[in-house]
């Protein structure tokens, strides 16, 4: 069963609250606007268009035909001059009986249309892909400011301290240049991180066509949880069998075999049957002085065309030798693909799992991170450690942060990634990740002031 990736989409979002809608918003946005999918869907109804053109050459042809003549003889004498006018009219049908060529054709015109259905669904996968990509693009890179504001704010602190140590003879000049130089080097990330904001919301009104301000964010207890079923083969059975891709790669790779028959059709006799029916009215026309023939003539006809081609200059060989050349292409095409796939399911199946362990990891290193900080703090307050300690120790606490955010955002990304590969990415992705969605969610900046928000997961 061919899938329809949009059809039943206006039910299922009807169906969810309507605050809540920001991801799948920014989708039907996406669907409206964006060119690609436009683009991939007129491709489709193209080819659906070039099937019909195909089967009517097997279907009766029908015309009608009209013939005027004004005719004027003049012979050797005057008994044979003579001027007349004929008016012939009629309908003529033909229909083939055999024309192998026309018929392989319209096979290979039917898989092009599967071909061009299948890349109208892996663009309409690559869509929800690119929106989700583009979205949560957006969000890190919104983090990262968040985790670059703070981290300057910090740093810029610690200068300050520094510089007032100094005033008043605690510390040597060296430590106030080294608090100046972490501090002007958080300045020149925060700078990069906020024009990075700026370059995903370009990126995103790409697709919309708007510019939206305010997302809304993951909340803390989303949970990352492990691809279902837990078998790397078992989700490459299933791309193997469903990614859009390999299908139309199966169908072009169909086409070029019909193909290969319409070139060989070349050697093959046609038949077709011919009908007509007609009549000729002659006004005139003399035979004598003394006889005069005029009337209407009524005409049927019916009857059989047979032709048989005996030599077409090489070409019809040549024709074959081209066909089997690209059905070898479409074969290795189909070979590659599938490779492609495989290793591409594989990878994204072992990407995910490290994706969860990592985001593990990182959640424990913030608050191993936060405490190794505020120890090192303490330290330098009563001299037992220097400024460059707590500088490091800032820097790789507001890393962790960044690196916990961006850890999650991956694993949304490769989620769709492994399912479009695998051929069941649809829309209720999309909705069912929104619902893990909420303007009043907890970001990153909770991270950093609130450790019960990464200890208590259901905050």
């Amino acid at each position: 069963m061919k899938k329809r990736l949009l059809s039943g989409l206006v039910g299922l979002l009807a169906a969810q609250p309507a605050l809540s809608m920001n991801l799948v918003e920014t989708y039907e946005k996406a669907l409206s606007y964006d060119s690609g999918i436009a683009a991939a869907q007129a491709r489709f109804e193209s080819q659906q268009a070039a099937s019909d053109v195909t089967r009517s050459a097997l279907l009766p042809q029908i015309g009608a035909y009209g013939e005027a003549r004004h005719i004027d003889n003049d012979g050797p004498s005057a008994s044979q001059d003579n001027s007349y006018k004929e008016l012939n009219y009629g309908v003529q049908l033909t229909q083939p009986l055999f024309r192998a060529d026309a018929w392989f054709q319209y096979d290979a015109s039917q898989f092009q249309t599967d071909s061009a259905r299948a890349q109208y669904n892996l663009a309409q996968q690559q869509l929800i892909l690119d929106v989700a990509t583009a979205y949560f693009d957006v969000l890190r890179a919104q983090d990262t400011v968040t985790t670059a504001l703070a981290g300057e704010a910090a740093i810029r602190r610690q200068y300050e301290q520094a510089q007032e140590r100094f005033d008043v003879g605690l510390i040597a000049i060296t430590e106030v240049y080294e608090a100046r130089a972490s501090y002007d080097d958080s300045r020149s990330l925060r700078i990069a991180a906020e024009n990075q904001v700026n370059i995903a919301r370009e990126q995103l009104a790409r697709l919309t066509g708007e510019y939206s301000e305010d997302l809304e964010n993951l909340r803390q207890n989303f949970p990352l949880g492990r691809p279902e079923p837990m078998d790397p083969a078992a989700w490459e059975m299933t791309a193997l069998e469903q990614n859009w891709s390999i299908q139309s790669a199966i169908y072009d790779l169909s086409a070029s075999e019909s193909g290969l028959k319409v070139a060989k059709a070349g050697h093959y006799p046609t038949l077709d049957l011919n009908a007509s029916y007609g009549k000729s009215d002659v006004d005139g026309i003399e035979q004598s002085s003394s006889l005069q023939r005029d009337g209407v003539t009524t005409q049927g006809i019916i009857g059989l065309s047979l032709n048989v081609p005996l030599y077409s200059g090489g070409g019809t060989q040549a024709g074959v030798r081209q066909q089997r050349s690209l059905v070898t292409v479409a074969e290795q095409t189909l070979s590659t693909v599938r490779r492609d796939v495989r290793v591409t399911t594989r990878s994204l199946f072992l990407t995910i799992n490290n994706n969860i362990e990592t985001a593990s990891a990182l959640k424990q290193t913030i608050i191993s991170r936060r405490s190794a900080l505020d120890a090192t703090r303490a330290g330098y307050d009563v001299g037992t450690r220097n400024i460059v300690e707590v500088l490091d120790a800032e820097r790789a606490y507001y890393v962790a942060l960044r690196d916990y955010a961006n850890a999650r955002y991956d694993y949304v990304n490769n989620t769709f990634q492994l399912k479009q590969a695998a051929g069941t990415l649809s829309p209720r992705d999309l909705i069912e990740l929104n619902n893990w969605l909420s303007a009043t969610a907890p970001g990153i900046e909770a991270l950093a002031n609130d450790q019960e928000t990464l200890e208590d997961p259901t905050r």
